[in-house]
């Protein structure tokens, strides 16, 4: 198969199979449904390798129609970055689809055929050159996680979740679009490569251009739920099914991550310093990363504490695009795709408890669990701390590298350490309670503004048969996630692809005919023994965390001192309200806050 061929292949392909499950889905037995659909995410997962493999001296062009980009047409363009996120979109995509198999207790072919358009949307949106069809794709992407997000239509909680996401997202794609619009009126160009020729070069900024590109940044931090934009995440997972929220904290949010990668250099590197950007963005990274570790701590329903947990490392990952370095980006790259793989297998494990007990509730749970899932889970939870040789190991030891050096660099690597730490004891704590008994059972579990996660609408019959598949489906996560820290050749073409990412230059070459430069001397991604010294500590302070949270009688939000703790508690649980209106107000805030941030000389 030919590259060009591949890159179609893998959005043209699931939304082809997805109609013809639409159509004979009634009448075609279940288990024919189930081997089509993950025979496709498989299919992308294959033609996102042979593109890995194709693009290793030159990024992949297609013009669809014919068109060339230079006059008006809509290119697909794969280079290693996007051929790198379209093996991971298949892979999960097969996680979610296997995970299903026996899951729900009534499931039609419809569930598949949302799967399959939700992978074509996230193909789509990664391989466009162009910023209207990347909308494009970003909308059907999006309208098909509202229709899973609100999957379990016969609960109250379901549709507001899903409302909530639908709400807040849309939002943010018609901020973009805005931006979109500005853009096209400003430089007269679409494409990504065209556009970037296009932006006039003024000696000072341009307000417009400025404006433009914080209304189109919101869009993909809205995705990416970074703060202020990340209320709608923890809801949507809370309702959604097990299976779609490897999804939504594996790849999805991340691709808003990804957006802005692969924008910046190429439409606006030339245009907007990039030391302002790059302020502006480690502001919110920072916000979010303490955000998302602080809710993550104080959760008890696992669902959003996975969800919290996922804010915190998305702030990390947006961290390290931030400095607009190669290391910086590789160190992101690494440990987005190390994190998707455990991420994913830890709402997997979660899965299988409600699958068994029907609760999510780790203090309903205590000591519910089976040993051999407790045995994932902890590893799960240790890799998420940063131990070696795992993926995310390996990129927050790099991601502590790319930040030491510079003016706040010891402030940065605080940052990452508090987060890591953070997270990855409040998933152990929740694993050793929950599977191991660690502690005294919570003499109260009721809170009043606590979300609670006992008596949860059973996703399938209970059984340990129907649990199987998650389990297998979250072994293979976990042993992928260490593949991405332990195998060098995965670290060293993740690299390579974060270095050409950086280079808009050779980008627009490439979509536009003109001779392409050398492949970018990758920064290396390989373990040193400081890296491995600090994933061991900070998975060792982890552990060490969650057994005392664990042994302690009250929870984190009883330990606090009195009056500092009601306060804190009080504006966290206000700001996390669970209102729309109050979301989108702080989507509307942090629209104007991010606009001065890079408006600021």
């Amino acid at each position: 198969m030919s590259p060009e061929a591949a890159a179609t292949l893998v959005i043209v392909g699931p939304v082809l199979l997805a109609c013809v499950l639409l159509g004979v889905g009634r009448v075609v037995p279940r288990p024919v449904v189930d081997a089509a659909a993950v025979l496709a995410a498989l299919a992308v997962a294959a033609a996102g390798g042979l593109l890995l493999v194709a693009t290793r001296e030159h990024p992949v062009v297609v013009a669809l129609g014919g068109w060339s980009p230079s006059s008006g047409g809509i290119p697909l363009v794969v280079d290693g970055l996007a051929a790198a996120l379209v093996v991971l979109v298949g892979l999960l995509g097969t996680a979610a689809l296997v995970s299903s198999w026996r899951y729900f207790v009534t499931v039609e072919a419809r569930f598949h055929v949302l799967v399959l358009f939700f992978l074509a949307g996230m193909s789509g949106f990664v391989l466009s050159g162009d910023l209207f069809d990347m909308l494009v794709f970003f909308e059907l992407m999006g309208a098909v996680a509202y229709a899973l997000a609100a999957y379990k239509t016969e609960e109250a909680r379901s549709l507001q979740g899903g409302l909530t996401f639908g709400v807040t997202n849309s939002l943010g794609a018609y901020l973009s679009l805005c931006g979109i619009a500005l853009l096209y009126a400003r430089g007269g160009a679409l494409g990504l490569a065209p556009l970037g020729v296009a932006l006039p070069r003024p000696e000072g900024p341009d307000a417009l251009v400025v404006f433009a590109f914080a209304l189109l940044l919101t869009g993909w931090l809205v995705k990416a739920a970074v703060v202020p934009f990340h209320f709608w995440l923890a809801d949507a997972h809370a309702v959604a099914p097990t299976p779609v929220c490897t999804l939504f904290s594996g790849i999805m949010a991340p691709l808003g991550v990804y957006a802005v990668l692969r924008v910046y250099p190429v439409v606006f590197g030339d245009v907007l310093p990039a030391d302002g950007v790059g302020r502006a963005l480690i502001v919110l990274a920072v916000v979010t990363a303490l955000t998302g570790t602080l809710m993550c701590a104080l959760q008890r329903h696992l669902k959003r504490l996975l969800a919290y947990s996922t804010i915190a490392h998305i702030g990390l990952f947006l961290l390290g695009v931030a400095l607009w370095t190669s290391e910086g980006a590789t160190s992101s790259l690494i440990y987005l795709v190390g994190h998707s793989a455990v991420k994913a297998a830890l709402f997997l494990l979660v899965g299988v408890l409600l699958a068994r007990t029907g609760s999510v509730d780790e203090l309903d749970l205590h000591g519910k669990g089976d040993r051999f899932t407790g045995v994932l889970f902890v590893v799960g939870g240790l890799a998420l701390a940063g131990l070696p040789p795992f993926g995310t190991g390996l990129g927050k030891g790099l991601l502590e590298h790319a930040v030491a050096g510079g003016p706040v660099g010891t402030l940065l690597v605080g940052l990452i350490l508090v987060t890591s730490v953070g997270t990855g004891a409040a998933v152990l704590r929740a694993g050793l309670r929950v599977h191991f008994g660690v502690g005294p059972e919570p003499p109260d579990r009721s809170h009043p503004e606590q979300t609670g996660g006992e008596g949860e609408e059973q996703e399938t019959t209970p059984g340990r048969e129907q649990a199987r598949p998650m389990i297998g489906a979250a072994v293979a996560l976990l042993l992928g996630g260490l593949a991405v820290g332990a195998v060098p050749a995965v670290g060293h073409r993740l690299a390579v692809a974060a270095a050409e990412a950086l280079d808009g230059t050779r980008y627009r070459a490439a979509v536009l005919g003109e001779p392409i430069g050398p492949v970018p001397t990758a920064t290396g991604a390989e373990w040193q023994l400081l890296e491995v010294g600090v994933g061991l500590g900070t998975a060792a302070a982890a552990l060490a965390l969650a057994v005392l949270a664990a042994r302690r009688t009250t929870s984190a939000r009883e330990r606090w001192p009195g009056r500092a703790r009601r306060r804190a508690e009080h504006a966290l649980e206000h700001l996390h309200s669970g209102h729309i209106g109050d979301y989108v107000t702080w989507l509307l805030v942090g629209t104007v806050v991010l606009t001065g941030l890079v408006a600021l000389p």
